[in-house]
């Protein structure tokens, strides 16, 4: 039933492509699907790579508000673009190295799913498909600190 729904192109792509579907830990395959997708822009440039992903951002508005009508719920567990975004921020200056990748994957995930604050509270107060968003994309700046933090540390 739910893979019907992505006949709708904005739930497509939010879904990222019907890995939202997932029937466990959605957000888990829509930010492993990121990866490929990080690993192909990680070369482009800084300057491209910002402006990639913040169109990306902006679109993921649009697309979340979109998605969200058409299930009929805000921020549904099938609509991961907000963790491919997500991830994309935390990897913005990320060495393009497979620990660190890794790393990142993991540090994301943890801040995407516990929602310290801010997070918990851009969740809870931000609506519509930018609080859907904004929640992931500081979860990805608080995975870029901590990355960093920990590329300087080990040396």
């Amino acid at each position: 039933m739910r893979a019907s729904l992505l006949r709708d192109p904005a739930v497509l792509v939010a879904s990222g492509f019907g890995a939202g579907l997932a029937p466990s830990a959605p957000g888990t395959f829509g930010t492993l699907l990121a990866i490929p997708f990080w690993w192909m822009l990680a070369g482009s440039g800084t300057i491209i790579y910002l402006v990639l992903a913040a169109t990306g951002f902006i679109g993921g508005v649009w697309i979340c508000n979109r998605a969200a009508a058409v299930l009929e719920k805000h921020d549904d567990p099938a609509i991961v673009i907000d963790e491919v975004v997500g991830y994309f921020a935390a990897m913005v200056v990320v060495p393009r190295e497979v620990h660190w990748v890794v790393v990142s994957f993991f540090v994301f995930r943890m801040f995407d799913i516990l929602k310290p604050w801010p997070i918990s509270w851009i969740d809870r107060t931000v609506r519509g498909g930018l609080g859907v968003m904004l929640d992931d994309l500081v979860a990805g700046l608080f995975t870029t600190a901590v990355v960093l933090t920990a590329i300087r540390w080990v040396g």
